[in-house]
């Protein structure tokens, strides 16, 4: 596929997607959960310079929506679904379990973290797909 014939409104709507799900799947669902794994407290997260972290991470949303996008091509809607999940579950999801096993991280804290791109990486793919 190439770059030009890619629907950007239906790749920044999936990059945007990721921020409000990932405002609820790191706030009231596992907000708590992830700060207690993760060993910070309010008062850390607080100090940290948000404008770079969200700005940076956005850009590497869309970077990720690019890519999928990219490797979806003329899908229908229930393959993007498909191609997205297993996409955040079995390069995303598993990979970080790598991670999590070598530094012995919980199995909370890597169920947390990588279900948020299962979830993000599959409703990229119904977005980039619906969106035509």
């Amino acid at each position: 596929m190439d770059i030009s014939s890619l629907n950007w409104l239906a790749v920044i709507a999936s990059a945007v997607m990721t921020f409000v799900v990932g405002g609820i799947w790191y706030g009231s669902l596992f907000g708590q959960t992830w700060m207690d794994e993760m060993g910070f407290t309010e008062e850390e997260l607080k100090e940290a310079n948000m404008v770079k972290i969200y700005g940076i991470a956005f850009v590497l949303e869309l970077i990720m929506a690019i890519n999928l996008a990219m490797f979806i091509g003329e899908a229908s809607v229930s393959e993007g679904a498909l191609y997205g999940f297993l996409t955040g579950f079995g390069w995303v999801a598993l990979a970080m379990g790598v991670n999590a096993l070598f530094s012995r991280s919980s199995f909370k804290l890597w169920f947390i973290n990588s279900f948020y791109f299962v979830i993000t990486f599959t409703l990229m793919g119904v977005i980039l797909t619906a969106w035509r």
